[in-house]
């Protein structure tokens, strides 16, 4: 028997080995979604899909015709830097200037990401060491915890309320809590819940973070999204953030570039060099014409930004109209792609985002997958044309009505 052949022998049986870390994290949302649709599709069944977040709307075309011309250039077609092109940087550094009045330094201050989420999920490299506390807010985006997961933290939870906004009550993190903690989450404009914060409540956070010697992380992905004459701020703005503070900046939303993969992160020059350091370890950087494309839309006429807040705050009263219709109490959001609602009584998360599936043939999302706090509620988004929202309303009204 040959070596080769042994190795195969002794393998029979044993199974596959998967690391703790990934056996224990959950089906990821967005995934078991979609695995759910494709369920019902290969039945024949027309599901409409309220679940997930990835604009309909199209790439502007300037920003199609920037990356066309770029990606011809063989100039292009090698390893990009690893920080980001500094075209890019500084684009993205004036595009924050422009918007929030924050001064960056493009060379120390702004890293190129593969789009927010991986930044997210690898910020905690940096910062975190087994056993280490992130503070992450529940309900959340879901790559705040397995983010925290993968490099063996603890996620530790700041329920989010709605009495309190959806904000989190930073006096009620006990102070052993505070202390043991290397990282905190937020995101505002907030996903799922719409909620926005306001310039006070980041004071707050920012001196709790002072005090305890914590970074800040905030996604700021959902800035651009905003509705009814509301303006979100950026957590940077209050004094003494930046040596605290990293924030993400995504232009998959505000441009309908998410399968372009290209965002930044901005901060303090002490945050941003830890945080590179990782991603030079693990990544090769964003392909150079999605940046020059990037840098077009960042530098570029921004009426597409205010078309986009239109036609889904357009779509926003349209769903609202239509639920409460039924006689179901929903709340506002003044921004985000999304809309939050309590299910009615009787009903959990999940048992009442089968009734949808089942009943009306809709798919939305339940709040229990994005923590234990979100149970008793769903998530709508709003990307999908007026006609298929419309319809979907019409479905959830002859089901439940």
């Amino acid at each position: 028997m040959t070596v080769t052949q042994e190795a195969k022998t002794n393998r029979r049986g044993a199974g596959l080995k998967i690391s703790r870390r990934v056996s224990e994290l959950p089906p990821y949302l967005f995934a078991e979604i979609d695995r759910r649709i494709e369920e019902k599709r290969r039945k024949g069944v027309d599901v409409i899909n309220f679940g997930v977040g990835d604009p309909d709307l199209p790439t502007p075309p300037h920003i199609v015709a920037a990356l066309c011309e770029q990606a011809s250039k063989p100039e292009h077609h090698s390893y990009p830097s690893y920080r980001g092109m500094p075209l890019f940087r500084e684009a993205a550094a004036s595009w924050v200037s422009t918007r929030f009045g924050i001064s960056l330094d493009p060379e120390k201050e702004v890293l190129a990401l593969i789009g927010s989420k991986e930044g997210i999920a690898h910020l905690p490299l940096a910062f975190l060491d087994p056993g280490d506390l992130a503070l992450v807010p529940d309900p959340a985006y879901p790559v705040y915890r397995t983010a925290t997961l993968f490099c063996d933290g603890v996620p530790t939870v700041m329920p989010l309320d709605e009495e309190r906004g959806f904000l989190p009550d930073l006096s009620a993190v006990p102070e052993d809590a505070w202390r043991k903690a290397k990282l905190v989450f937020l995101n505002y404009p907030n996903n799922p819940t719409g909620a926005v914060a306001d310039l006070s409540f980041f004071e707050e956070l920012v001196y709790f973070a002072r005090k305890y010697d914590v970074v800040l992380a905030h996604d700021l992905a959902y800035s651009e999204i905003t509705f009814d004459g509301y303006v979100a701020p950026s957590l940077l703005e209050i004094p003494g953030a930046k040596e605290t503070a990293v924030e993400f900046h995504s232009l998959s939303k505000t441009y309908n570039m998410t399968g372009w993969r290209i965002g930044f992160a901005v901060g303090g020059a002490e945050i941003i060099a830890a945080f590179a350091k990782v991603k030079e370890n693990i990544d090769s950087g964003v392909f150079n014409a999605v940046q020059l494309a990037a840098v077009t839309a960042l530098k570029g006429p921004q009426d597409c930004v205010r078309s986009n807040c239109e036609i889904y705050g357009h779509r926003r009263d349209l769903l609202l109209d239509g639920l409460r219709s039924i006689g179901w109490e929903v709340a506002v959001p003044r921004a985000t792609l999304y809309v939050w609602m309590k299910v009615p009584p009787g009903y959990g998360s999940r048992d009442f985002t089968g009734e949808l599936l089942e009943k009306a043939e809709v798919v939305v999302a339940p709040g229990s997958a994005y923590g234990s706090h979100g149970e008793g509620y769903i998530r709508f988004s709003l990307t999908l044309p007026d006609q298929r929202l419309l319809e979907g309303v019409e479905r959830i009204k002859k089901a439940f009505s």
